[in-house]
């Protein structure tokens, strides 16, 4: 079956970095766009970043734009989203996804503070 699972998120002071990966499996993953979705305490999801299948192209939400990366690596079937200059309201459980497919991982949790 389609598993998604995400690690490193953490705690991480502001200004900090984190890099988060999803390890995919059950499916083609070298197959699909990916995205990567977050969501803060008491608010609704928000779309962070996505990635084409061969991973030259990718696109990011405003609030990510210059210090989120999205990257891929087919081999691993993993999915990474580095992020530089986390701030508090970046605080969230962040989910790798193919929200069109349904597939969702269970989601890692990152929270910024001093």
């Amino acid at each position: 079956q389609v598993q998604l699972v995400e690690s490193g998120g953490g705690l991480v002071q502001p200004g900090g970095s984190l890099r988060l990966s999803c390890a995919a499996s059950g499916f083609t993953f070298s197959s699909y766009g990916m995205n990567w979705v977050r969501q803060a305490p008491g608010k609704g999801l928000e779309w962070v970043s996505w990635i084409n299948p061969g991973g030259d192209r990718t696109t990011c939400a405003d609030s990510a734009k210059g210090r989120f990366t999205i990257s891929r690596d087919n081999a691993k079937n993993t999915l990474y989203l580095q992020m530089n200059s986390l701030n508090p309201e970046d605080t969230a459980a962040y989910y790798c996804a193919k929200p069109d497919l349904g597939y969702w991982g269970q989601g890692t949790q990152v929270t910024v503070s001093s």
